[in-house]
């Protein structure tokens, strides 16, 4: 690990450099989305800049993370809205009052730090906050959807605005559609493109600067009629981004005058819950994957962006929240020190003050599609599948927080989705409702040291997400590094939230050189093959194997195999591959080894789960995956399906210095085949033409080298059986091919 940036003014001066440029990333990033968030969410636009001004000058100052970038975020965007409907008495000061009741979250916010408050986060149950945001997306998709359209639903309900979508889908105004579309276009291919020259400008600036000459050639600027298949559009310049020419116009400030209403505190509440919650779990997710380790001190953290908070509530902005993205962006471009955070806060402040006269040419109908892609990827039928993926009660969990939160509010979502969870565990656990909480405060759960320096950690009763803070407060007792032993054979129910944090301890202690076990669920039964999924305790049970294990099983009999269907959370090996440096492995399972005896290479077939992303924005995969250990030293390289732009931007990419390796006399591999690797001349010596050939005739696959081992998967599916065995031949041949090259 490379030495641990200094801290303060000294890191400062040390580290300026990488610093400034990866904020220049995160600030072209940050200003379309900070615009574009403060327009979801019915509030001036320039309130996004001032949330991300402050939340780099201001958090900055006082912090307790190391690297993460403070601003606004998509989760606010539900608790403005909601505060703007409930407050708006007509006096055009619902804003103001929202502002009021921003500085006073922020001033909770502070006091939960103040008063070392910042685990109670883990508490809340994991499914209902997907719930929660699950409705944020709902929200959000149904406001923007008309106005990437040019249509207008008058409805205040977000099942109307829905429908009024579909219904005047016909009436939808070419001239901002066609501009809508193409952003949604470049956003989904964005990210699936290999030409360095795409990723030049992150996505959202793509859509932005690719707006403008639609405008120009559409003359946005005066109010006039288009025709197109004989229907007449109105155009004009009420369809364009509308900001004050100074940034002193733009200030807003607090109104209190409703302080002491029901609807001020509901926004206070909802506002401190859904932002606390949510920047607590980012610096959380930023701690992993920060290359130097560090560690963020909650407290603290949740007492800066309180603080910034209240700052920015008092000049116009919205609220505060870590975020993910912008903090992922910031990491992989080097940044080294808090100090990244503070320069892209002033790049921020010095764009609009520089670009204000281009932003001002920028079509709402741009900004509303980078929100409506947002708002549909937080409730796509993806984040449904994987809730369900968890078990039938997470699902219901997952859907009943979402409906009744999109039918009243965030805070009552919340609540009320918290309580189907407890009353479903209660009936679930078949105990009396004070048995229940016995079980829970009165568990006698307990922390053992053991003679030689390992650690037992016996947990009984309900370990569900009440019970996370009684776990954390022993978990913190073992020093770190240790070895600990997780006994879960006592428990009568174990909630996916318990399991989430067992899992993300478990992978802390291993990072810092620990082993940990968790033990003690094998009469335990479940609704859902997830490994974190609910488990119930039925000593009269055992965990039957499913139809797919029984046949992995009897293939293994049948060939002499080695067949393990239990979770393994060892997959540290994996991450030598390229494909999971940025996508960490959660565990593998249904493990099928072999040896191809005489060719002395050993393989083995896994089910692994994997996330693409962090935090709430993060998506779980599972896949079947192939590894052959061999027995000699081969290039490193990735070997995946050649993409449709690969050959049109071939030139552009071998500018910016991305290179396909092609072969002249195979076109066929070259044009089905993207080769990638550092040492480009091994690489060509390694692909004899036997080898060529030989990918060339058979299925392709996504196949890589870390240069002792091959890594081998198809689709991001879980294989067949047939696939299995069609892995197994394919793996033996090319291991056959490669034993014949000489080392």
């Amino acid at each position: 690990m490379e030495t641990v940036p200094k801290k303060g003014l000294q890191g400062l001066i040390e580290n300026w450099q990488s610093d400034l440029i990866a904020a220049v990333s995160v600030a072209l990033i940050a200003l379309p989305l900070s615009l574009g968030i403060a327009l979801a969410a019915g509030a001036p636009a320039m309130s996004g800049i001032f949330s991300a001004v402050v939340g780099g000058l201001v958090t900055t100052l006082y912090r307790g993370g190391h690297i993460s970038v403070n601003g606004p975020a998509k989760g606010v965007i539900g608790v403005i809205l909601l505060g703007i409907a409930l407050m708006d008495d007509g006096s055009g000061q619902a804003f103001n009052y929202v502002l009021a009741a921003v500085v006073v979250s922020g001033a909770l916010q502070i006091l939960l730090g103040v008063l070392k408050l910042g685990r109670l986060a883990d508490i809340f149950h994991t499914s209902v906050i997907h719930g929660i945001l699950a409705a944020i997306g709902i929200i959000i998709f149904a406001k923007q959807i008309h106005v990437a359209m040019g249509t207008h639903s008058d409805s205040p309900s977000i099942v109307q605005n829905l429908i009024d979508a579909l219904v005047l889908l016909p009436q939808a105004n070419p001239f901002v559609l066609v501009i809508a579309i193409s952003g949604l276009l470049l956003l989904l291919f964005h990210s699936k493109t290999s030409s360095r020259f795409f990723h030049l400008l992150p996505a959202p600036m793509w859509v932005i600067a690719l707006s403008i000459p639609f405008v120009y050639a559409f003359n946005f600027f005066e109010n006039q009629t288009l025709s197109f298949l004989g229907m007449a559009y109105e155009i004009g310049p009420d369809l364009l981004l509308d900001i004050p020419d100074t940034i002193k116009d733009s200030i807003m400030h607090p109104n209190f005058s409703k302080i002491d209403t029901l609807e001020f505190w509901t926004t206070v509440f909802s506002m401190l819950i859904i932002t606390s919650i949510e920047s607590l779990a980012i610096a959380k997710a930023v701690d992993k994957i920060d290359p130097y380790k560090r560690k963020t001190d909650l407290n603290k953290d949740l007492t800066g962006i309180g603080l910034s908070t209240v700052v920015a509530g008092m000049i116009g902005g919205l609220p505060i929240i870590a975020v993910i993205i912008r903090s992922t962006v910031n990491i992989h471009n080097g940044a080294k020190t808090k100090w990244s955070n503070m320069y892209q806060g002033l790049l921020l402040l010095l764009f609009i003050v520089v670009l204000s006269p281009i932003m001002r040419q920028v079509p709402l109908c741009a900004f509303a599609i980078l929100l409506v892609y947002t708002g549909f990827k937080l409730a796509s039928p993806a984040v449904f599948k994987q809730a369900y993926s968890q078990g039938t009660e997470q699902l219901i969990f997952f859907v009943g927080t979402m409906i009744l939160t999109l039918y009243t509010n965030l805070l009552i979502g919340l609540l009320g989705g918290l309580l189907l969870a407890l009353v479903t565990h209660i009936l679930l656990a078949k105990l009396p409702v004070a048995e229940f909480f016995r079980m829970i405060y009165k568990s006698r759960t307990k922390l053992l040291k053991r003679s030689d320096g390992t650690f037992d950690l016996k947990i009984r009763g309900i370990a569900n997400f009440l019970g996370i803070l009684k776990v954390d407060r022993l978990v913190a007792q073992i020093p770190s590094g240790a070895d600990v032993n997780i006994d879960l054979s006592e428990t009568r129910l174990v909630g996916i939230t318990y399991m989430d944090f067992l899992v993300e301890y478990l992978k802390a202690q291993r990072a810092a050189g620990g082993q940990v076990f968790i033990t003690g669920l094998d009469s335990h039964v479940s609704f859902s093959t997830h490994n974190r999924a609910l488990k119930i305790s039925l000593t009269d049970s055992n965990a039957k194997l499913s139809q797919r294990q029984k046949r992995l099983r009897n293939l293994a009999t049948e060939k002499d195999y080695q067949y393990n269907s239990k979770i393994d959370w060892n997959t540290i090996y994996l991450k030598k591959f390229h494909f999971f440096e940025i996508r960490p492995i959660e565990r593998k399972y249904n493990c099928l080894t072999g040896l191809y005896k005489d060719l002395e290479v050993s393989w083995e077939i896994a089910d692994i789960t994997f996330n693409e992303g962090q935090a709430f924005t993060a998506e779980t995969f599972n896949t079947t995956v192939m590894v052959l250990k061999l027995n000699k030293k081969i290039p490193v390289f990735t070997m995946e399906k050649e993409g449709v732009l690969g050959k049109i931007f071939d030139r552009v990419m071998a500018f910016t210095g991305y290179k396909d390796i092609d072969f002249e006399m195979y076109p066929d591999f070259s044009n089905k085949f993207l080769l990638m690797g550092g040492n480009e001349s091994e690489i060509r010596s390694f692909f004899t033409d036997d080898i060529i050939r030989f990918f060339e005739n058979n299925h392709i696959y996504h196949l890589e080298s870390n240069g002792e081992a091959l890594i081998i998967f198809d689709k991001i599916k879980l294989a067949r059986t047939d696939e299995t065995t069609a892995f197994i031949k394919y793996g033996k041949e090319l291991s056959t091919l490669l034993n014949t090259k000489t080392p």
